[in-house]
């Protein structure tokens, strides 16, 4: 069979990787002059960014023992997170249910009551939507004082127009006696989590993973600067922008669903793609010169529930490598999110605000000016886990099969919770997998069986 893969993400890059692997036939097309997708680097003026805070953490002995086999140790940093939401004045340990100690009172009485509450009236029928999952598991201090305010932010929407069925491992459920232990003793519990421990390529950001990934492939099966424009599902060829066409028996599409919906012109499927619900993300990266101010000490990312706060996540991106800098200076990245077509001020509006939220919290010298500013705006962010997101795709994604062509991917199977950079690339190894040899694609069926795996 002839495989045609689209897109040198991590998912891309999986099945090529599989494909190679198995000696199958298969060609890589990549519309921009560099591989990674969403988890590309780029250095500018000496600074390295990434689009966005990502971290390396992994479900999977298979994708461990591929990225092993490609990067050395010693070409790692390992770090163990660190944390923090900024809420009246004050950095508050993640996740902030186990470490309200922090709070006045009144609210610490607040959350333990609210989680008391909800653990007294456990139900056993589903949430009908994530707002109702939030009341439920957490009661009404946690979710009124941060659950709610953080979630619509970071959405850029509603949680009562998301599914509850994705959270799996990604938030902490309350455990009261918990709570109670480290408000009694004073102390911090920062352990929970799969991504309390992590990893980070010395040099090079993020992307550095996957150049590494690309280089241990045959670079004559890899095109880049090859935008596709049609997919001819009739003729089973793909066609690029300079009027190439790719013929293929088999295509592995890891582009966004909705957009290889529409370039193969099925109107019926493009109608129910449309119903798929994204944020988009703006990244400012900002470069400083002198030592880190005290209130970035000791921080890897930390969460702004607050709406006096334009962005809701912001990485010191110099802490997860000192490369990511130049010498004597420092690295800030915020990433703001909105809904597409929603209204968002210009770049420049934007960079004031941040520079003007990081003065506020402290995270900026109120004297420090940035020697360098970048910003990257990411069209597609996060695929939101909308109430009727499993009824599309699985409209959408049987009706693409029929046609030779397997949606995977962040973007590809829209599917948050398994969207990480170790979950992608496994699904584009295990896609390859089952089309080879038959078996089973755990990640898209079955995530959260896959996370609760680590």
């Amino acid at each position: 069979m002839r495989f045609v893969i689209l897109g040198a993400g991590p998912a891309g890059l999986g099945a090529a990787w599989a494909l190679q692997q198995s000696g199958a036939s298969w060609t890589l097309l990549e519309k921009n002059d560099r591989p990674g997708g969403l988890a590309a680097s780029f250095v500018v003026d000496g600074f390295t960014w990434d689009i966005g805070g990502h971290i390396l953490f992994s479900h999977y002995p298979a994708f461990d023992q591929v990225l092993d086999g490609v990067i050395p140790r010693d070409e790692w940093h390992n770090h163990e997170r660190r944390a923090f939401i900024r809420m009246h004045d004050a950095w508050i340990p993640y996740p902030f249910q186990y470490n309200i100690r922090h709070l006045p009172s009144d609210e610490q009485r607040q959350c333990l009551e609210g989680v008391s509450e909800a653990n007294s009236n456990r139900r056993a029928d589903l949430p009908a939507n994530f707002e109702e999952w939030i009341y439920r598991s957490m009661g009404k201090g946690v979710s009124d004082l941060f659950m709610m305010p953080y979630n619509r932010k970071v959405w850029a929407g509603p949680p009562s127009e998301m599914s509850a069925q994705w959270v799996g491992d990604r938030v902490a459920v309350p455990d009261l006696a918990r709570m109670m232990r480290h408000l009694t003793t004073s102390k911090d519990d920062v352990s929970w989590g799969p991504n309390n421990l992590f990893r980070f390529p010395k040099s090079g950001g993020t992307g550095f993973i996957w150049r590494r990934v690309t280089d241990a492939l045959p670079p004559e099966r890899m095109l880049f600067n090859a935008p596709v424009v049609t997919i001819g599902a009739d003729r089973r060829a793909v066609v690029t922008n300079d009027g190439r066409s790719f013929p293929y028996d088999v295509l592995i599409s890891t582009i966004p669903i909705d957009q290889a919906v529409g370039m193969t012109g099925l109107d019926r499927g493009m109608r129910a793609a449309r119903g798929l619900v994204r944020t988009s993300t703006w990244v400012v990266g900002l470069g400083l010169r002198g030592p880190l101010p005290h209130a970035a000490r000791e921080k890897c990312w930390m969460y702004f529930p607050e709406s006096e706060y334009p962005f809701y996540r912001v990485t010191v991106f110099s802490h997860y490598s000192p490369r990511n800098a130049p010498e004597g200076c420092y690295s800030l990245m915020a990433e703001v999110a909105f809904r597409p077509g929603g209204c968002l001020p210009g770049r420049d509006a934007l960079v004031q605000a941040c520079v003007q939220g990081l003065r506020r919290c402290g995270l900026l010298d109120e004297e420090a000016e940035p020697i360098h500013v970048w910003t990257h705006m990411a069209e597609y962010g996060y695929p939101v886990p909308s109430l009727g997101r499993d009824a599309i795709l699985d409209e959408v994604l049987p009706a693409l099969e029929k046609l030779g062509i397997y949606s995977r991917g962040r973007f590809g199977a829209w599917k948050y919770e398994v969207g990480n950079m170790d979950h992608t690339f496994m699904q584009g190894m295990e896609i390859a997998g089952r089309l080879l040899t038959g078996t089973a694609e755990d990640t898209l069926l079955r995530p959260e069986w896959v996370n609760r795996q680590r």
